[in-house]
């Protein structure tokens, strides 16, 4: 099959379903409880194949695409708005040519846009990937073809030369896996409030709502043993606490519990982090708990992270940046600078995550000492768009474990219409609440994704999105 051009002939349209969560998610300066899930749906023209429609979805969290303390998220929306609304205009100007060109189209003139704005790269982007992923579920499914065939065949046109030169002769059949993983094993995250066992738990803050609430019962509901830990950069706190997850991993006989630890970019310098971790070690309960470190996740702030060289830390665990990979060049300066790699999130883009993956496999064949690292990591992802989408990403990539919370700080899809559940429930990844509602169906600790996969990209069902409320309808004020 060729690889078809294709023309989105259509404005996008957006609606946004309200969703709250079951108790307070605590990362970095940001205490989630609510926030607007954006759904964009675009019709495309695809060359021989006729009209398709695809969707992409979003939820838009507090201070993780722009971490400014200074302003309030009542304030920061308008920019989300704005960067998605004129992320669909360009992709709605472009002519009609392969999937990769019109994605440098939006990429190129998103980027120019956003500077002019003082918009960050980061916050740019999600409109990019929104776009992108809406755009790719309509040719998934205009092509008949699940999205793991459509880019290791590469249907998208995608050159990754033009991305990076260095990634000359480099296809994306050569960084993904040439069948996509059959299950995933879930990274549950341990946020900074997340109660760790019942004692824990005030009476009047028991939610008693069908699902896990502290650390062991979700241990013993999900049959965990993946893990992502998040501190506050306060050292006596963040040790004390670790001390705590190491008890309750030993008395839920979690023999060897794997964990990544996020840093949340609450550390100032190298020499801070550093002064934390060596204390972390010498201390004789979390020395044990380290043994099943996997690696570290953006301890420094995005604005210094690049800026620092890790090479002086000899003996540094792995180190990898997360909100830091804003651009297209941010890998490649974090790789320079000692980091060992960086996350995937499709929020992040797509295109540019394969880019990422192929610089890594690329480095790491021309140096095998290295330990070079692609994680798959979360955004409160709720389904069936846009946490089905990621699952069907990370399959592809051969990601073997991924941080998934939305789930766990949400109720499932109870947000979404009690007649929808059937529909919305993708067999083998949800299971039906006995209260009636789909929610993620873990098992020994793994998600099964033979459904994910055979979908066109990460779900059949095609959400009619005219029930919820259109963009121009919505007001913060709702989420109150």
């Amino acid at each position: 099959m060729k690889v078809p051009n294709l023309k989105v002939h259509v404005e996008p349209m957006f609606h946004i379903l309200n969703m709250r969560t079951r108790f307070p998610f605590q990362y970095g300066i940001a205490s989630l409880t609510a926030l607007p899930h954006l759904i964009v749906r675009v019709k495309i023209d695809v060359e021989g194949h006729g009209v398709s429609t695809g969707l992409g979805a979003e939820g838009l969290p507090p201070k993780w695409f722009t971490k400014n303390p200074d302003t309030r998220f009542e304030e920061d929306i308008p920019d989300f708005f704005d960067v998605i609304k004129n992320a669909a205009k360009l992709a709605t100007d472009a002519p009609c040519t392969s999937f990769f060109r019109i994605w440098q189209h939006v990429y190129t003139k998103q980027a120019e846009w956003a500077k002019k704005r003082k918009l960050a790269p980061l916050l740019a982007n999600l409109g990019v990937s929104l776009i992108e992923r809406a755009i790719l579920d309509a040719l998934c499914r205009s092509l008949g073809v699940p999205i793991h065939k459509v880019l290791q065949d590469n249907l998208t046109g995608i050159d990754l030369s033009a991305i990076r030169p260095e990634l000359a002769g480099m296809e994306p059949r050569h960084v993904l896996m040439q069948s996509p993983l059959k299950s995933i094993n879930v990274r549950h995250t341990i946020g900074l409030g997340d109660p760790l066992s019942a004692s824990d738990v005030p009476h009047d803050k028991k939610l008693n709502d069908g699902l896990p609430h502290t650390l062991e019962e979700c241990i013993h509901a999900y049959g965990l043993s993946y893990f992502k830990i998040k501190v506050r950069g306060d050292r006596d706190a963040d040790m004390e606490r670790l001390r705590n997850i190491a008890g309750i991993f030993n008395s839920c006989g979690i023999e060897k519990p794997k964990f990544t630890l996020d840093g949340n970019e609450q550390f100032s310098t190298v020499d801070g982090f550093r002064e934390f971790y060596e204390t972390c070690m010498e201390d004789p309960q979390i020395h044990g708990l380290l043994h099943g470190l996997l690696l570290i996740e953006q301890p420094l702030h995005r604005d210094i992270a690049l800026k620092h060289s890790l090479h002086s830390w000899k003996d540094r665990p792995p180190l990898i940046i997360d909100e830091s990979d804003g651009a297209l060049n941010s890998l490649p300066k974090a790789l320079d600078m000692g980091y060992n790699g960086t996350s995937h999130k499709n929020c992040k883009g797509i295109v540019k995550g394969l880019a990422n993956a192929a610089m890594l496999k690329k480095q790491q064949i021309e140096d095998p000492e290295k330990n070079l690292l692609l994680t798959g990591e979360d955004l409160a992802n709720v389904g069936p768009i846009a946490l089905n989408q990621d699952l069907a990403i990370m399959a592809a990539f051969g990601i073997s474990h991924v941080e998934r919370n939305g789930h766990h700080y949400f109720r499932g899809l109870s947000m979404f219409p009690g007649e929808l559940s059937e529909e919305l429930a993708l067999p083998d990844l949800y299971r039906i609440h006995e209260d009636g509602f789909p929610t993620l169906d873990i098992r020994d600790g793994r998600l099964n994704l033979s459904q994910v996969n055979k979908a066109p990209f990460g779900t059949e069902h095609l959400l009619d999105t005219a029930q919820f409320t259109p963009l121009a309808e919505w007001s913060a004020e709702s989420l109150a």
